[in-house]
């Protein structure tokens, strides 16, 4: 049975931080809150946007929804490339595609940009299903979006055969909760002892590593 491994996006693929931090920043700064350093908003990395800014900003879901709309006036034309790959990610892909696994995205960003990001940076062709959040608010809980991923590759009744990729305590709950094997990364935006803290494992500390993790769990799963 072919194995599909789901990767995050943030924080797993690419190294998105810098365009999203300072997308907040000028949101803050247009909702009129003060602008804080880059080191103390990596918090937005990762988790949906709308409930960040509630949990963040103290701001309520009217006030939340507004400074999403500004984020992305923003993103939209500067802060989405503001971005890049990790080192090794296009020959990682490229050899697990060619070992046999089928490869995808499952990740809290709307849909449409994670579609973009992976065009931009050549590395699409590996990756089906690619599944994200609606630009409405609408499945932007990462469980709602591996559930969609795994609809999408009609894999919702194979799960034993699935591995979940990802740098943040919500990739980590969102596998445990479709019961998923899953490979956390550290180089990303979660630190080790929060994906532990949230039940992973398994954990590379880079790209290198993370291919022989991969191998590894899924040999184990053929045995």
């Amino acid at each position: 049975m072919e194995t599909l491994i789901l990767f995050d996006l943030d924080g797993t693929l690419t190294d998105s931080g810098p365009g999203i931090i300072r997308c907040v920043q000028y949101a803050l700064k247009k909702m009129g809150q003060p602008a804080p350093k880059a080191e103390e908003l990596s918090c937005f990395v990762g988790p949906p946007l709308l409930e960040q800014f509630m949990a963040y900003a103290g701001f309520s879901r009217k006030e939340a929804e507004q400074a999403v709309r500004y984020y992305r006036e923003r993103y939209n034309c500067k802060g989405i490339f503001e971005n890049a790959l990790y080192p090794g990610i296009p020959g990682m892909l490229s050899r697990l595609g060619e070992a046999g696994f089928r490869l995808g995205v499952a990740s809290s960003k709307p849909e449409v940009y994670v579609r973009q990001i992976l065009e931009h940076f050549r590395v699409i062709q590996y990756l089906d299903p690619i599944a994200g959040s609606e630009l409405d608010g609408r499945r932007t809980d990462k469980s709602e979006v591996i559930e969609e991923a795994l609809k999408r590759a009609a894999y919702e009744n194979k799960r034993e055969h699935v591995i979940m990729c990802g740098d943040r305590c919500y990739d980590a709950i969102g596998a445990a909760e479709h019961g998923l094997r899953f490979a956390g990364v550290s180089y990303g935006y979660g630190s080790a002892e929060e994906l532990e803290s949230a039940g992973a494992g398994q954990i590379a500390d880079s790209v290198e590593e993370l291919e022989k993790l991969l191998l590894e769990l899924a040999a184990k799963q053929e045995d």
